[in-house]
């Protein structure tokens, strides 16, 4: 919420999981976090909550969602993008700055302002952000334009990713490119105090997207 105040100037409307309406809106984030303790399976209940029904129609009108680490797990747990997060490899939590590189997608107001192997230095912290879908699956997830985020350059342990992540991948976008799953946190990328502005970038890139 502090992110997107300090890039537009507005306070964003706050809504409760016990809510079963949304206000018509140009973008809804479901943030991280850890919800109902990430009991069950991360996601599994927070995507079972009386507003998320009216998450779904705001999505099937074309509406705009970006869920962010435990918002990608709901995300997947409710099929609005493709796959599964499962535990870390190692299985331990990680926290740390990594590499993502942008990659060529469907028509979305997520990459739209993106160049194309632009890298970003934005923070991940997660115990379940290992990103898992089948074989033919992640090639109709490359071939229909869905990864918007891959990690590169491996990190200091000699890991191709922080994770474990099939095919490196950071972030994906539904088939309309109008819902974006990302485990790394761009609200925690907005200042040279927070060791880089890429997620403030980022941020600002998709709103105005979306807003023009």
């Amino acid at each position: 919420m502090v992110a997107i105040e300090q890039l537009t100037s507005r306070r964003p409307a706050l809504v409760w999981h016990k809510e079963a309406t949304l206000e018509a809106a140009d973008l809804v984030i479901i943030p991280g976090g850890f919800s109902f303790g990430d009991y069950l399976r991360c996601g599994a209940l927070a995507g079972r909550s009386p507003i998320m029904n009216a998450l779904l129609d705001h999505a099937a009108r074309g509406g705009a969602v970006l869920g962010i680490c435990n918002g990608f797990q709901i995300l997947t747990e409710m099929a609005m993008v493709p796959g599964v997060l499962i535990r870390n490899a190692g299985l331990k939590f990680t926290c740390r700055n990594v590499d993502l590189q942008v990659c060529e997608t469907v028509a979305s107001p997520f990459s739209s302002g993106l160049a194309i192997q632009k890298k970003l230095r934005i923070p991940v912290a997660h115990n379940e952000g290992n990103y898992f879908a089948e074989p033919n699956e992640l090639e109709k997830l490359n071939s229909e334009g869905q990864i918007i985020f891959r990690y590169v350059n491996g990190d200091s342990f000699g890991l191709p990713n922080p994770n474990g992540a099939a095919d490196n991948i950071a972030g994906v976008l539904s088939k309309n490119g109008r819902v974006l799953g990302m485990m790394p946190h761009p609200e925690r990328a907005m200042l040279n105090l927070h060791g880089g502005t890429d997620g403030a970038h980022f941020l600002l890139k998709s709103l105005e997207a979306l807003l023009s």
